[in-house]
């Protein structure tokens, strides 16, 4: 594939915005350029890496009215002998297509998704933090530009990947334990829906009971089945615990659970994970009997959110273990992200490092 170089000037660029920092809120910086290439007439045409800018698209853009979108999260990160690495991207590159076929849109061929990465990541080497929990991360996305009113799978689209150096995904990091709210008057999703995918759609609908598990004084929401008889996701993540025996758990991936590469990560990493159906009324009875000892969510911002405590909009209130991070969490934290910095042998070959084109 062949790029075009669209690219700032040196005096231009913005480097020195992280100079002097100690900290990094999520998601809010970004880098100088973007990879961007178009699809139409059944080809991906115009692949290029150009400067940071606002789009130009119809009002009538199909993602605009029917929310025809999906997205990616990934992170690269700086290792000591200065390369910068990413990891897992292939299986971001993968998802993206399996989330695609859920919306009815256009793949984007794995080679493409990674080549413009990889140059992308080249480009921008300066804006890859070292500061503790910080990484580049990376935001691939796809939306449909066809300007239409009529509800149809668009015949034009927009690929685009941009990076945003950024700290963790919570205030606090790793160090703090959040609690969860369960509740039975909101879902994520159904089955036969787009649960599955990371479609941009999904997140707007969570965004209510998000806003209703802060009021209750929870970080997110433990989301049940549309029966509401087993566990599904945390928020935006993936849903585990620990038993006495030191055995993670789990839930089983349906077509209403996103699959988080960090839980198929954990489950290639740890002989004793494994997955499971899980019963509320199960789960409930071995926190309050300290047979669950540890809990929390898996996913690729936070990477391990320990959860403390769950609560419920009855005002029940059920700590895990003594409430903080337990030690199976923790070795895990520091295992998962030993691999990603470079500070911990890749026995899995999960880390790629960038070429310098």
């Amino acid at each position: 594939m062949e790029i075009s170089l669209k690219l700032l000037p040196e005096s231009e660029r913005r480097h020195a915005v992280m100079d002097g920092m100690d900290s990094l809120p999520f998601g809010q910086l970004r880098c100088d350029h973007m990879f961007v290439m178009e699809y139409e007439k059944g080809q991906w045409i115009n692949p290029r890496i150009e400067p940071y800018a606002n789009f130009s698209i119809p009002p009538g853009a199909i993602a605009l009215h029917y929310g025809q979108a999906i997205f990616e999260g990934a992170k690269a990160f700086r290792h000591a002998d200065g390369e910068i690495y990413t990891f897992r991207f292939n299986k971001n590159a993968e998802r993206l297509n399996r989330s695609a076929d859920i919306l009815c849109m256009p793949h984007v061929p794995e080679d493409m998704q990674m080549e413009g990465l990889m140059r992308l990541l080249d480009i921008e080497r300066k804006w890859c933090p070292t500061i503790p929990e910080s990484s580049l991360y990376i935001r691939p996305f796809l939306f449909a530009t066809e300007d239409t009113l009529g509800v149809k799978p668009s015949g034009k689209h927009i690929f685009c990947i941009m990076l945003s150096p950024s700290g963790p995904y919570y205030a606090g990091g790793f160090n703090k334990t959040v609690t969860l709210l369960i509740t039975e008057q909101f879902h994520r999703a159904t089955p036969g829906g787009t649960g599955a995918a990371k479609a941009a759609g999904n997140y707007a609908a969570s965004l209510r009971a998000q806003e209703f598990a802060h009021s209750k004084g929870a970080a997110q929401v433990l989301y049940l089945d549309a029966t509401n008889t087993y566990l599904e996701e945390v928020g935006a993540m993936n849903h585990f615990h620990v038993l006495r025996d030191g055995s993670l758990i789990i839930p089983e991936f349906t077509d209403t659970i996103l699959q988080s590469i960090t839980s198929e990560s954990v489950l290639e990493m740890l002989p004793n994970a494994r997955q499971e159906r899980i019963k509320l009324t199960d789960f409930v009875a071995m926190v309050q009997s300290g047979e669950i000892v540890e809990a929390g969510g898996f996913g690729t911002a936070a990477v391990i959110t320990p959860v403390g405590r769950y609560i419920t909009d009855a005002g029940e209130s059920y700590e895990v273990g003594d409430g903080s991070i337990g030690p199976v969490t923790r070795a895990l934290y520091e295992r998962y992200t030993g691999i990603q910095k470079g500070t911990l042998p890749d026995t899995h070959g999960w880390l790629q490092k960038v070429p310098h084109f």
